[in-house]
């Protein structure tokens, strides 16, 4: 034990006072005057013996007073197990206000508002000088009025980016206070196992962690266009993800999906703890324009993710480029049919520009594949445009095509002999109609009828997947990954020697299929607010004044953002601003003119609920943490407690109190109620 003010100490010569009027209280005759017997008036019966216990207990009561009454004015204190810094008269509080703070303690508090009342309680040990800081919410030290009143204002924010950047703030600030106290539920989504070390290791560090009462979260995961290729008025499949990143199940969880403000689907979803449930809905679309989507799912308590924004959009016309020597059945397929903007390029002169643009390229047939074409095509494949490759019956063109195979990264492809006479042509094995290639081209009937015929040239081993395939097993029609892109390969030239496919019934879905999958979509769907860039094409006429004032605009009511933005190649790559905190859509303009509609959406790392146990966290700090300390307050102890305890010591000084309090109320027991006079047995006395 120690004492605060030591010097008090000097009031223990008032022992003496009770000590000095004992031995004259025993000295002192007590004087009875009386006229008659009969008059003699009633007196205690004390014996002495209880007289002198009685004056030792007052005595003794009294010197307790006055020991614990000296005693409490020294404020004695038992020393705290640690040090406690000689800088903490400025303070860092750093107070977690991520959505998922909206969740609830054990006592159905919410989890800001108990942060909120943790850490204003260590005010209540904290000198009135003492300065606070708030990393990530103000630079500027606050007084403890201020501080008080500015974490009662604190709300849950619009987006997280998580703690890691409020911690590497007060890093930045470690000049200012050397100890800081964290309130957060700990996230396991939000900080990686290594989060600790961002802490500067000559800060001391309290970590307070927030127990979550058990419940579901549902949110949307995301959404998936099986086909990128949208046209109005046709039902377009999408599949829904949901996921419950609580740790409860979540039954009977409505799910409501809106076109506008048309309620175009509404289902019920049951859902496991950290489980997935994938449901596909049909909406359709009556306008060409962007259309504003989006999902709201009834979940409650934590209802900060449940609504999805995202948007659809008709697709524009395919860009397709055939480069071909001469007349060709795609030509037919392609160029008469709106969907395309179909164009050739005649092997002799080529149009570079219309490849580096297209969508799907068709290459047929060459004679010879020049070096510039190569590199163009391998620069689109990079780009993630597609390319067809049929090729071709001539011996002199293999060459040529085996480089082509080789800069796409196609293969290892093998050419097959050529004897003489008529190619030998096999038969096609049925498509599988579980390939999603295939999606509703057998809907009026369950199989194809005869197969075409082909006599393959080339063959190969392996490929991303096999479209078509021969009866025995080779490939016919094959998918190829190169780059962003995709390449398509023929097994055969469609000259009539070789294949009868260009006049079977199957040609025409095949070659629709393959345009739509190689579609570009100018934006995704939806976009996250925590990610870096947003990457759209923008028209040409768009670009020309960028570096002037015609700067692109983010706008969201009455809210405008300036992104930073550079253009390349016909885009224009925007870096989110993190100003941006409020999910929703926002309208890209240029001078005032609309170009896109743009959906944002929260991280959905924030909806995954699970978090640091306090026990998993000190197996995280260890010993190789040892600036790092850990406060478990789940157990009703509060912080200021536990702090006062570990650090400033723990104090004594009412219990000094209480002892002096029951030493002075022992005393007036003894002095009222020890001794009370007995009455004397009435005396007759004979009158003379």
């Amino acid at each position: 034990m120690a004492l605060l003010y030591p010097w008090f100490l000097i009031g223990l010569l008032s022992l003496a006072i009770p000590i000095v009027i004992h031995f004259f209280e025993l000295r002192r005759v007590q004087r009875i005057v009386f006229t008659n017997v009969s008059f003699i008036r009633e007196v205690k019966i004390i014996s002495a013996r209880q007289r002198k216990l009685r004056h030792l207990l007052v005595l003794i009561a009294r010197l307790c007073f006055l020991f614990f009454l000296v005693l409490l004015f020294c404020q004695p204190f038992i020393p705290a197990p640690e040090k406690q810094d000689i800088n903490s008269n400025s303070i860092g509080v750093l107070i977690d206000t991520s959505p998922s703070m909206q969740g609830s303690t054990q006592g159905d508090v919410l989890l800001l508002d108990k942060a909120t009342e943790l850490s204003n309680g260590l005010t209540s040990f904290l000198p009135p000088t003492t300065q606070f800081y708030l990393p990530g919410i103000n630079s500027q030290p606050l007084d403890l009025a201020s501080f008080r009143q500015r974490i009662e204002e604190l709300t849950i924010s619009g987006h997280n980016l998580g703690l890691t950047p409020a911690i590497n703030q007060s890093r930045r600030g470690n000049a200012s206070f050397k100890q800081l106290f964290l309130f957060s539920d700990f996230q396991k989504s939000a900080l990686a196992p290594q989060f600790l070390s961002s802490f500067d290791s000559t800060q001391q560090v309290f970590l307070v962690p927030l127990r979550r009462q058990a419940a579901a979260n549902v949110y949307v995961d995301s959404v998936i266009l099986d086909d990128a290729f949208i046209r109005t008025g046709v039902d377009i499949p999408i599949k829904i993800r949901l996921r419950n990143g609580g740790n409860e199940a979540a039954n009977g969880v409505q799910v409501k999906v809106f076109v506008g403000q048309q309620l175009v689907s509404a289902y019920q979803a049951d859902i496991q703890a950290a489980d997935i449930a994938i449901t596909t809905v049909r909406i359709r679309l009556s306008s060409p324009d962007v259309q504003q989507c989006r999902i709201q799912v009834e979940d409650e308590p934590i209802a900060f993710d449940n609504t999805y924004y995202f948007t659809l959009q008709p697709s524009t016309r395919i860009r397709i480029v055939d480069i071909v020597a001469g007349q060709t059945p795609t030509q037919q397929v392609y160029g008469n049919e709106p969907l395309f903007d179909y164009s050739v390029s005649p092997s002799d002169r080529l149009n570079y520009q219309g490849v580096a643009g297209s969508d799907l390229t068709v290459v047929q047939e060459l004679a010879q594949v020049p070096s510039g074409l190569v590199e163009a095509l391998k620069r689109r494949v990079s780009q993630g445009g597609s390319v067809l490759i049929i090729p071709p019956a001539e011996v002199n063109a293999r060459a040529s095509y085996t480089l082509l195979f080789r800069e796409l990264g196609v293969g290892p492809i093998q050419w097959n002999s050529v004897g003489e006479g008529s190619p030998v042509q096999r038969e096609l094995a049925a498509p599988n109609q579980q390939n999603p290639f295939f999606r509703e081209v057998f809907a009026r009937q369950s199989r194809p009828g005869t197969m075409p015929k082909a006599a393959p040239i080339v063959r190969w081993a392996r490929s991303g997947q096999d479209i078509l395939k021969m009866r025995d097993g080779d490939g016919y029609l094959g998918e190829f990954p190169s780059g962003a892109g995709k390449v398509y390969l023929l097994a055969a030239p469609l000259l009539g020697a070789y294949s009868d496919f260009s006049t079977h019934a199957l040609f025409v879905p095949v070659m629709y299929r393959l345009a739509m999958q190689s579609y570009q979509a100018t934006q995704l769907p939806a976009y996250r607010l925590t990610q870096e860039t947003v990457t759209l094409p923008v028209p040409t006429a768009s670009t020309k004044n960028i570096g002037d004032k015609a700067v692109f605009k983010l706008q969201q009511d009455s809210n405008t953002f300036i992104p930073a933005q550079r253009v390349q190649v016909g885009e224009v790559v925007l870096t989110v601003p993190v100003g941006m905190k409020m999910p929703g859509f926002y309208t890209l303009t240029q001078q005032g003119r609309p170009i896109t509609t743009l959906a944002f959406n929260q991280d959905k790392r924030e909806s995954e609920l699970a978090s640091y146990s306090v026990e998993e966290l000190r197996q995280l700090i260890g010993t190789t943490h040892p600036n790092i300390h850990l406060y478990d307050v789940n157990e009703g102890q509060s912080v200021a407690a536990q702090y006062k305890a570990q650090r400033v010591g723990t104090p004594l000084w009412q219990y000094c109190l209480a002892a002096a309090l029951i030493s002075l109320l022992l005393e007036v027991l003894l002095l009222r109620f020890w001794g009370k006079a007995k009455a004397a047995a009435p005396q007759v006395v004979p009158v003379a």
